[in-house]
């Protein structure tokens, strides 16, 4: 298969294309390597990606519908995964336009892309955990209410699985929206928290802990999340007694870790207690998440397999290793 795949210089794009070559596909890869974070760490990824010689790279923003189509217009691709996105909770405060361009223009220049593709057999996108905004019910479901967006993040991806339903109702292109519950491992962002804890109590620098520490996250190992891309991929939906073939799953971990089980087995890995300057919870946060995996389990048989005992120390070794500590 020839499969375009957005955001391939992220975190969880270069896992997925890394996988996806390893099988024999076609990669063509867009990304723009805006400096969210350190376009040197996004460049490094991608240079083992230009390693394969099923895998060819545009750099371009997604946003950009003619700059996309004079790119790569002329290929007739098999499959898209979508996974671009402006990410991070905290920075749309700051900078409320950039997601509104990166996630919204951007989702729909790929589902108009998709839409003048000649038999294209599926669309898979990243939505976000993050939609279940102020939710009580824990685990999260599928079928709950997400319409109570605590960010703007957040209602930037309820918003593409909106678009995405109205497309594929419409032009019948079958999609699967996928909801992250905190991806980490090898290869992550500099602004999530694993990052963030490990670079500071390295250097001696306390570590920032929101809420007190009274926090849990369905912390989900990045080779799950890739799993669970394909397994999606694997299996288009089809349109069913005129239903639109379009489904939304939950991707994680189904097991909710307090924060501060984090911290401290971080200190058991680094050999190193962290200095914990304890905060607020922050704007846009939510205090607990729980991934409901009965439907994606179900329909895809997927099951993660990665508890952080054993994800966490691969990480450490990872950041040790690409940082030569």
């Amino acid at each position: 298969m020839t499969i375009l795949l957005t955001g391939v210089a992220g975190f969880i794009g270069y896992h997925v294309a890394q996988r996806l070559l390893a099988r024999g596909e076609r990669v063509v890869g867009v990304d723009n390597l805006n400096p969210f974070y350190s376009p040197a760490l996004k460049e490094a990824r991608l240079k083992r990606l230009m390693e394969h010689a099923n895998f060819t790279f545009h750099q371009l923003n997604i946003a950009d519908r003619t700059g996309l189509e004079a790119a790569i217009g002329g290929i007739r691709f098999d499959s898209v995964i979508h996974l671009a996105a402006q990410a991070g909770v905290r920075y749309s405060l700051e900078n409320p336009f950039a997601y509104v361009e990166a996630n919204l223009v951007g989702h729909m220049v790929i589902l108009e892309f998709c839409r003048q593709q000649k038999d294209l057999r599926h669309l898979v996108y990243a939505s976000s955990s993050s939609v279940y905004g102020g939710n009580r019910k824990l685990p999260f479901a599928e079928s709950d209410r997400v319409d109570h967006p605590v960010s703007l993040y957040a209602a930037t991806k309820k918003s593409d699985e909106l678009l995405s339903q109205t497309y594929a109702h419409l032009y019948r292109i079958p999609q699967t929206g996928l909801r992250f519950f905190t991806v980490y491992g090898p290869w992550g962002r500099p602004d999530m928290a694993l990052w963030l804890f490990t670079e500071a109590i390295l250097a001696g620098r306390p570590i920032r802990v929101f809420n007190h520490g009274d926090m849990q996250r369905d912390f989900t190992y990045v080779d799950d999340i890739v799993s669970g891309v394909l397994a999606a991929l694997n299996a288009p939906p089809a349109a069913a007694d005129g239903e639109a073939p379009h489904r939304i799953y939950n991707l994680g971990n189904n097991q909710p870790e307090e924060l501060l089980r984090l911290i401290e087995l971080l200190e058991e890995t680094l050999g190193r207690k962290a200095e914990r300057k304890l905060e607020p919870m922050q704007p846009g946060d939510v205090k607990s998440t729980y991934a409901d995996l009965s439907a994606i389990e179900r329909d895809l048989g997927y099951r993660p397999t990665t508890p952080i005992e054993e994800g966490v120390p691969r990480f450490v070794e990872w950041y040790r290793d690409y940082h030569g500590q």
